[in-house]
């Protein structure tokens, strides 16, 4: 079963509930797609580290087969290709890789080369496999890095993977989200958490993902998050009651299912409530 964690809003307790739910599976892959900031590695730790970079594709122009004729140019819907001094020009930043440019292009003047964007981590805490992906400082799109985060992790196969989205409901998050069976959305109990879980929520519905709620730093009921739940049949899977404990814990980068037994059978009864066999 593959597990998609997500909020609407960083801060939320995104990371703590995935790092958390692999942790109580205790055989189970944990792939990081938070690739601007992977914080999952500061609670697990892994072991036996291994680091591949992630590449994406650019075009490059041959100027003596180049005739001018702005194929590509023209053909380019992210606007990445303009025609300078006799020649296209691409901006590497803006480039989505899709290959057109060379495919259109009648004299075969455009080729290929390699471009960093990011790295992959991959390690293990135990049975847990842990893979991370760290996109490069200054990049625009973090896609690339999560495909190739999503590819390693669950080429691995295990039974039980978690994914650990980016905040927010764009472009990053829909990629994260696309080969999950179940979207576990974590939400806080304020009126700006529950704007931007209403956002995601609606992502999940649009691509037909089965969803359910973990409530974090709960005090109290709030009453528009409850009504919200109850309107929209968003199952409450697991309230998590604010608990200073478990910001010392998480300040001192422990994994709190590992210290806590009652809370580790919580994520454990939230398996089986998705579907996972834990």
């Amino acid at each position: 079963m593959i597990v998609a964690v997500l909020s609407g809003k960083g801060g939320a307790g995104k990371t703590f509930a995935a790092v958390n739910l692999a942790a109580a599976a205790g055989r189970a892959v944990y792939i990081d797609c938070d690739v601007e900031e992977p914080n999952g590695r500061l609670f697990f730790q892994p072991q036996g580290v291994r680091e591949t970079a992630v590449t994406t594709a650019l075009p490059a122009f041959d100027r003596e087969k180049c005739t001018g004729c702005r194929a590509c140019v023209d053909f380019c819907r992210f606007n990445a290709l303009v025609y300078v001094k006799k020649a296209p020009m691409v901006f590497p930043e803006v480039c989505h890789a899709c290959g057109g440019c060379a495919l259109v292009c009648p004299a075969g003047a455009v080729g290929e080369q390699r471009r960093e964007v990011g790295s992959l981590e991959e390690g293990n805490r135990g049975e847990i496999h842990v893979v991370t992906g760290v996109l490069r400082t200054g990049e625009v799109s973090a896609v690339p890095v999560i495909r190739a985060a999503l590819e390693a992790g669950l080429s691995r196969r295990e039974t039980l993977t978690v994914i650990d989205c980016p905040p927010g409901s764009g472009c990053p998050v829909m990629e994260s989200v696309s080969r999950a069976d179940f979207c576990l959305l974590v939400g806080e109990p304020t009126a700006f958490g529950l704007h931007n879980l209403a956002m995601v929520h609606e992502l999940c519905r649009l691509l037909g993902k089965p969803c359910g709620l973990v409530v974090n730093r709960e005090t109290e009921p709030y009453a528009p998050l409850e009504d919200y739940c109850a309107r929209e049949d968003l199952p409450v899977l697991l309230r998590i009651p604010y608990r200073p404990q478990l910001a010392r814990w998480g300040a001192e980068g422990a994994v709190a299912a590992e210290r806590d037994p009652a809370l580790k059978a919580e994520f454990v009864r939230l398996w089986n409530e998705m579907g996972g066999d834990v």
